[in-house]
């Protein structure tokens, strides 16, 4: 797995933890909703770190819960 689907597998994971829809998440994250649909439908492969930050936020976690997934444990290197 490459960096993009795992962040996109973890914010799906949190929405079903957290019981928020993609939608409501941008809302309460202060993120537009086509950025977070595209992060989700795979349009978007490169999520910044203060989108990532932006999302923790607007759950209440830290980005340390963030990435504290087996999503992260076994990522492919990708040198270009």
């Amino acid at each position: 797995m490459v960096i993009g689907e795992a962040v996109r597998e973890r914010i799906l994971e949190l929405c079903k933890e957290h019981n928020v829809t993609v939608n409501k998440l941008a809302t309460i994250s202060g993120i537009t909703q086509s950025t977070l649909n595209n992060i989700v439908s795979k349009r978007n492969n490169s999520t910044t770190v203060s989108t990532v930050k932006k999302i923790c936020d607007g759950l209440g976690i830290s980005i340390i819960d963030f990435f504290d997934s087996d999503l992260f444990s076994d990522l492919e290197q990708e040198i270009k």
